[in-house]
């Protein structure tokens, strides 16, 4: 089995721990984004996982494409050339500071991209999935276009598409989501969505949810859940579903319905080290369970339980095996001492 994720891949700058960026000295610096942040969880299951995108040949590029490389990601299908790699800062939440994230990312390799630049027939040879966030998309005119060619290409070839909607308001307006995103969903197969998306993109909300207040309705996604397969013809829509205590402790779960059946899944106090990257670990694992054939139930638990852990883990990426996500779903959730 292989994957193709397509996005973009920028460097993370964090101060220290809980410091604010007014108070910090240093970053510390990584690499990290959506779609190579599933590429990474599917590499670090046994899956054979390519991440796609463009970078420049300076050593910034090649910094970001060795830091895929050392998980076992194919890096072998990236473009390079262009001039900067995007770059987003951010300072952790605590308690009822929420995080914040600032973006230095305009002119990209990727965002100033031309669809020329990839030649899907030969990306999507012997590839069985693809998946892209509404991220790439929202980042300009191009990536948008791409995107589109990536998606016709892979529903040609039968390939099957997934995209996790992850709505950004400080990259493009819901109208112009809307648009863009309406006709991307014709080609995918598999959504996934968090409690806030298919509102902002597509103007489905749950009734009887506040967000704000960390109050979740089942029947209420059900509904969402039913209307964007009745809108878009899906095989499956995920949603995760996020009760927001505060900055560091999430009630955490998620939804899944098939077009016939809905499923919840167990809930987890999370009490979190760094949440970015958990819907990222989220797909990754619906993606792993779909790929093995798992019953519908069982991959969403897997898919949540990845994600859990991912909630505990510091940076974008999930570093956990398949056999620890299974311990989890299972019910092992003490978090005692392994020897």
């Amino acid at each position: 089995m292989k994957v193709i994720t397509f996005g973009e891949i920028m460097l993370r700058l964090a101060p220290e721990g809980y410091y604010r960026f007014v108070q910090a000295n240093s970053y510390g610096a990584i690499y990290g984004g959506g779609e190579a942040n599933v590429a990474v969880s599917l590499a670090g299951f046994g899956i054979d996982a390519a991440f796609v995108t463009k970078l420049p040949k300076h050593e910034i590029g090649q910094g970001a494409v060795n830091s895929l490389r050392k998980f076992g990601v194919d890096t072998s299908l990236i473009v390079r050339g262009g001039d900067r790699v995007g770059i987003y800062f951010l300072e952790k939440g605590a308690s009822q500071r929420p995080s914040k994230v600032i973006y230095d990312r305009a002119h990209s390799a990727i965002a100033t991209a031309v669809e020329s630049d990839f030649d899907w027939d030969k990306i999507f040879k012997d590839a069985n999935w693809f998946h892209f966030t509404g991220i790439t998309p929202a980042l300009s005119d191009n990536a948008a276009s791409i995107c589109m060619a990536a998606c016709k290409a892979a529903r040609l070839k039968g390939i099957t598409v997934s995209c996790d909607i992850n709505y950004r308001a400080n990259l493009w307006t819901r109208e112009k989501a809307r648009d863009v995103m309406g006709k991307l969903m014709e080609s995918v197969d598999i959504c996934i969505a968090n409690e806030e998306d298919a509102a902002d993109v597509f103007g489905i909300k749950a009734s009887g949810s506040d967000v704000t207040a960390g109050k979740i309705s089942h029947d209420g996604y059900k509904e969402v859940a039913a209307a964007l397969i009745k809108k878009f013809s899906f095989k499956q829509a995920a949603i995760t579903l996020r009760e927001s205590i505060s900055a560091n402790d999430n009630i955490w779960g998620a939804m899944l319905y098939t077009g016939k059946d809905f499923y919840f899944s167990k809930k987890y106090a999370i009490h979190i080290v760094d949440r970015v990257g958990g819907g990222d670990s989220f797909g990754a694992g619906l993606i792993y369970a779909n790929l093995q054939g798992m019953p519908a139930e069982e991959g969403l638990e897997f898919a949540v339980a990845a994600s859990c852990l991912k909630h505990t883990i510091e940076g974008d990426i999930n570093y956990v095996s398949v056999d620890e996500v299974k311990k989890l779903a299972a019910g092992n959730a003490s978090g005692r001492v392994q020897r």
